[in-house]
């Protein structure tokens, strides 16, 4: 029997020979030596979005939130400064996907200098360091999303650094009303400014829908300084009761969109777990005793180690706090009872 040879070079293709297969039954392989590229950000995470496509809401369990709530589904967080706006997990959405993100604006009004209208996710470091942002060797990526709005025109989608000094403005334009479209732009990466490859904030995705003039620039070049958007881009901050919705959110390294990345719903709530945990509770997370008689403790170990040692919400059952020990993989609230339990528990360590 031949076998198959396989050989790399530098390039990182990978060459397979020819080989025939001979017995009772006969392959043949085609002739000619063919080779199998490999693209750059195609194995592993292709997508570097965290719930694109609006399936954990952890938080709200799909109600509707007001621009009082930071985050609006799991990873998507909002900065509505002037208008009044719900937000929700909603089960509309276009072929392939059962969720998107609807933003309606339940009072419009003018955006002020200075501030945002925006929906945005943060990108921890650690997840886009081969796109080598602020180096010479930056990688050109793409993002894509299907949106669904009430209100034409054109839009704009940035990218910012964690200091929010460099910044790429590009637009696409939603044509029909309440229609379900695709849009993509492609970025050559930013080969200036510094750009965080730790558990901080690496990237941001931030989509405009009306911010202050002061944020506005020209679209098309990474810039210094924080823009989110074009003097031409619409407002829809200051149209009551326009409606725009997303989901299919993709961010690759390319310079084309790519079928969407759809992972496993207990993946994606794993990873969204690293920065929110909100386990489900009964009758209560209960403890044991520690030190003497009187005093307990409940340890509450994460699903997944967090980016950081988290900041906990927790409503005591019996017994007053006695301090707390905080660490990525566990939370451990210490209680002056010898029946320690808490009836509510949240762990959050948002980018």
């Amino acid at each position: 029997m031949s076998s198959v040879v396989i050989s790399g070079d530098t390039s990182g293709a990978i060459t397979l020979a020819a080989p025939t297969v001979a017995g009772t039954n006969t392959i043949t392989l085609p002739a000619t030596t063919g080779t199998m590229a490999l693209t750059t950000g195609q194995i592993g995470m292709k997508n570097r979005i965290i719930n694109g496509n609006m399936v954990i809401d952890q938080r709200n369990a799909g109600a509707a939130v007001t621009t009082s709530s930071s985050y609006v589904t799991d990873r998507f967080a909002q900065a509505f400064a002037n208008a009044s706006c719900s937000f929700q997990q909603v089960s509309d959405a276009p072929t392939g996907f059962i969720n998107s993100l609807k933003l309606t604006v339940t009072a419009g009004s003018a955006p002020s200098v200075g501030t945002n209208n925006v929906i945005l996710q943060k990108i921890e470091g650690l997840n886009v360091t081969d796109f080598g942002l602020g180096t010479a060797n930056a990688l050109t990526f793409t993002l894509s999303f299907w949106v669904k709005g009430s209100v034409t025109g054109t839009y704009a989608v940035s990218f910012t650094n964690s200091a929010f000094n460099r910044s790429y403005v590009a637009t696409y334009t939603i044509n029909s009303a309440n229609t379900w479209e695709q849009k993509s732009v492609t970025i050559a990466g930013d080969t200036s400014g510094t750009w965080l490859t730790t558990n901080g904030i690496g990237l941001q995705a931030i989509w405009d829908f009306g911010s202050g003039t002061n944020l506005n620039t020209t679209a098309g070049s990474w810039q210094a300084g924080n823009y989110y958007r074009t003097s031409a881009c619409t407002t829809i901050a200051s149209t009551t009761n326009a409606t725009l919705q997303i989901t299919g959110v993709q961010l690759e390294v390319g310079s084309a969109a790519t079928t969407f990345d759809f992972r496993s719903y207990g993946t994606e709530l794993a990873l969204c777990q690293r920065y929110y945990y909100a386990p489900a509770i009964s009758t209560g997370i209960f403890g044991g005793l520690y030190n003497n008689t009187s005093n307990g403790m409940v340890v509450v170990p994460h699903k997944v180690t967090m980016r950081a040692a988290p900041t906990i919400t927790y409503t005591i059952g019996t017994g007053s706090l006695n301090g707390t020990y905080l660490t990525a993989d566990q939370s451990i609230v210490y209680i002056a009872t010898n029946t320690p339990y808490l009836s509510a528990f949240t762990a959050s360590i948002e980018l």
